[in-house]
């Protein structure tokens, strides 16, 4: 039991990593630090949408 918490936790954690990041990389494309033509920021930026779009569409609707 003491490891499924753990692993949740866990899994927890490293969404909420991936929201701050995607929150730091969305801020740095909108100033126009970095490049939206990079193939790398897209696939970053991909990722990171297809990671966290599915939990954060309902909260979106709900506030919306």
């Amino acid at each position: 039991m003491n490891s499924l918490v753990i692993l949740i936790s866990q899994i927890v954690e490293l969404f909420i990593w991936l929201l701050i990041i995607q929150a730091i990389l969305s801020w740095l494309i909108a100033f126009g630090i970095i490049n939206t033509q990079s193939s790398f920021v897209n696939m970053v930026g991909n990722f990171l949408y297809k990671i966290t779009e599915p939990l954060l569409r309902p909260i979106r609707k709900f506030i919306t």
